[in-house]
């Protein structure tokens, strides 16, 4: 399948990452059989927390079943044109002119038109407080339909992760139930259709017969998925109740034992890190000694061998070597690459601090790697009073800041930025990193992001993840991909760069069922 390319102009290539290598083939994926039309796919990853695809805090795995953006990220995680067929930069960097394809419908059978967009963009600059955008909406100073087709947006100065984080601004309809407060009923462009939804139980997404990418598509009748969190997926995926669902790195390596199943990985990682309350630090936890002492007892090799033996890689960084903003001299510098519990006794004791008399309160979520912090914690002589939460438990938890430390995971991100933003101030989200405050690291961040140079955006973002570093603010712990099983009757579905099940180049539209 062929796509129409960007057309962007020398400078545009300077805006990103993602965006240095647009022009690319569609990638050519395994499958043993023709496409074939018809039957339900039976889908369970990450869940779907509410029906407003513009307020969403993190169920991208579900939604773009329904809705699709301006721009989408490819296995490969390169930008890749999606609603908008063309993207033209101005050379300041901050005008950006969106050509929308022509015949793109909308389920209710309007056409996709640029007033369209001008309000779905309008709508989350002025209506969505929090989430991924809320930064770049605020740099937005102006967005128009100059006709049925062109989008220009202005921003009030370069915004270099503009065009990827447009790949989680889904475009809706204005017609769509509680539009002007809450979407209920989400009308998209997307594959399949938003159904009945169960919050925390299930949605059942049918094809949509007039997806604008051509008859053959999408191949399936239907997705149901699954949204319960007590479900052994596993299990369930073994009976052939679920056909693809995301699971434990050590179940993919049971499930890859079985012939009926395929194990994959997503393309970008998970990294994993433990964080302080730096909001609302408690003595000792609030002296930078105490902390350093802290990291140098946590073993990361064993933390990561424990985690994913197989596909773990150590790290000090947001990203992990190879990655285009990890820097190889901060790697270098790691002073937490080899764990040395007898040193952090001596730094404890020089801080005048006992441990056996100081209970840490450390908040996770239900798994099972942050015991293995735990465990490094008590060998230190910390007691430690674990609180092992569900998702919406922990979030509310770590919101009142009353906890010392937390051992947690991020998963993939369209940009680099959609990490960093979350140690910013005002950034969306912060529980997991502590509520981090700080003018100094929230002003090299924004120059990161206005620097429209790869070079110097890098060097901006490496000097202030050194300055989260030097302040102790939290300790990478390493990184692993997500484990992703499917069953052999699935058929053309590769999981991508992020949770996105769908994008231009591959994903759940040109998914189809082998039928016996």
């Amino acid at each position: 399948m062929t796509h129409t390319l960007f057309r962007l102009n020398r400078r545009a290539l300077l805006i990103g990452a993602a965006t240095a290598a647009l022009f690319t083939a569609a990638p050519v994926f395994a499958q043993d059989t023709a496409p074939s039309h018809g039957g339900v796919l039976n889908y369970a990853t990450l869940g779907l927390d509410t029906s407003d695809p513009h307020r969403h805090t993190g169920s991208i795995a579900v939604q773009q079943l329904y809705v699709e953006a301006l721009t989408s990220i490819g296995a490969d995680g390169r930008i890749e044109p999606f609603l908008a067929e063309n993207i033209d930069v101005s050379a300041d960097g901050k005008t950006y002119t969106f050509t929308l394809r022509d015949g793109v419908t909308f389920h209710n059978g309007d056409p996709l038109t640029a007033d369209a967009v001008v309000a779905n963009i309008e709508r989350v600059r002025t209506n969505v407080t929090g989430g991924w955008l809320a930064s770049a909406m605020k740099l937005v100073g102006a967005v128009s339909a100059t006709d049925e087709r062109t989008v220009v947006l202005t921003m009030t100065e370069p915004y270099a992760p503009l065009v990827a984080l447009l790949s989680e601004l889904w475009i809706v309809s204005p017609a769509s139930d509680g539009w002007d407060a809450t979407i209920t009923t989400p009308i998209g462009t997307g594959p399949f259709t938003f159904g009945e939804w169960k919050p925390q139980v299930s949605l059942t997404a049918p094809a949509f017969d007039n997806y604008w990418r051509g008859d053959d598509l999408p191949y399936l009748a239907a997705v149901n998925v699954n949204l319960r969190e007590d479900i052994d997926k596993a299990n369930a995926l073994r009976a052939g109740d679920l056909d693809i669902v995301n699971v434990d790195r050590d179940v993919a390596r049971r499930l890859a034992q079985d012939p009926d199943i395929r194990t994959s990985t997503l393309k970008d990682s998970t990294w994993y890190f433990a964080a302080f309350n730096n909001r609302n630090p408690r003595p000792p936890f609030d002296n930078p000694a105490v902390r350093d002492a802290i990291m140098t007892a946590i073993d990361k090799t064993a933390f990561m061998n424990f985690l994913a033996p197989a596909t773990g890689v150590l790290s000090n960084q947001m990203v992990m070597p190879g990655h285009v903003y990890y820097d190889d001299a901060m790697g270098e510098a790691d002073a937490y690459k080899n764990a040395d519990v007898d040193k952090a006794k001596a730094m404890l004791a020089d801080a005048g601090v006992d441990p056996a008399a100081i209970t840490i309160d450390l908040v996770s979520w239900q798994e099972n790697y942050p015991q293995v912090v735990v465990q490094m914690l008590r060998q230190l002589g910390f007691k430690v009073e674990h609180s092992a939460l569900d998702d919406l438990g922990a979030q509310n938890r770590l919101g009142q800041y009353d906890w010392d430390m937390s051992v947690m995971a991020s998963g993939p991100r369209a940009d680099i930025f959609l990490r960093f933003v979350r140690l910013m101030s005002d950034g969306p989200n912060p529980v997991l990193w502590g509520g981090i405050q700080d003018e100094d690291l929230d002003a090299l961040i924004k120059a990161a992001v206005a620097e429209s140079d790869e070079a110097k955006r890098k060097e901006l973002y490496t000097k202030a993840f050194q300055h989260v570093l030097d302040k102790d603010y939290l300790m990478v712990l390493g990184h692993a991909p997500n484990a992703i099983a499917m069953r052999e009757e699935v058929q053309g579905y590769e999981p991508g760069f992020t949770w996105s099940p769908n994008w231009v180049s591959g994903g759940i539209a040109q998914t189809w069922l082998v039928k016996d």
